[in-house]
């Protein structure tokens, strides 16, 4: 097991204790990523996937990196070698993508940012574990089979710990933190497109806050 990987891997473990939901945002305008941060911060979020799915993604992720310290914001949608190197220059503290590719693996063996990468079967999950990767993301989780399929997972790979993201809501992410192989959930539903476009920092921050009430981790 290559050991530079497993450092990394325990520098990611912290972040992913954090709470116990990732948001998964993202966003249009980097004018909304700070009052964002702040917002899921004062709800109890602190870690923060931004997905490089926007040209206002990486700009995001510098500005909540300088202007909200107590925030780990991270990059999702990372798929390329330029991905790697974009974000790591943007300052994020972690990469997530929704599967792996030998480039993508390769490029992430050069980097010192840790990474979670995505798997969706038991195959894909052996794959990544003898490269030393023990935490990953299950995606798309609903689809991919969800609580059942991750539940079957537990007891024949039980040292792989997984994120669940794709389709979870905020009425299902406990039955997932049940899962004794799942160390939090990533969501979306923390920051709806109408709310970021209403700017309504204060529901952001009750949605942050209800996701977290009773269920630190």
């Amino acid at each position: 097991m290559n050991s530079t990987v497993q450092q990394r891997q325990d520098r990611l473990e912290p972040m992913l204790r954090l709470a116990p939901v990732i948001a998964i945002v993202t966003i249009d305008d980097v004018n909304h990523a700070m009052p964002l941060a702040k917002s899921l911060l004062e709800g109890g979020v602190r870690a923060i996937e931004v997905t490089l799915r926007t040209s206002a993604a990486l700009a995001s992720i510098e500005a909540i990196r300088g202007g909200v310290p107590d925030a780990s914001v991270g990059a999702g949608t990372v798929l390329t070698p330029a991905d790697v190197t974009a974000s790591e220059n943007a300052g994020a503290l972690f990469f997530v993508s929704p599967g792996s590719s030998p480039l993508l693996i390769d490029a992430m063996g050069k980097s010192d940012v840790p990474w979670l990468p995505g798997a969706a079967s038991a195959s894909e999950a052996m794959a990544l574990f003898e490269r030393g990767y023990r935490l990953q993301k299950f995606f798309p989780a609903e689809p991919a089979g969800g609580v059942d399929f991750l539940r079957s997972l537990a007891a024949p790979l039980p040292k792989i710990k997984f994120c669940p993201t794709g389709g979870i809501r905020a009425q299902t992410m406990a039955i997932y933190l049940e899962l004794p192989n799942v160390i939090c959930v990533g969501g979306s539903w923390l920051s709806p497109a109408n709310v970021m476009r209403d700017k309504d920092w204060k529901a952001i921050t009750a949605l942050a806050r209800a996701a977290t009430a009773g269920s630190q981790r």
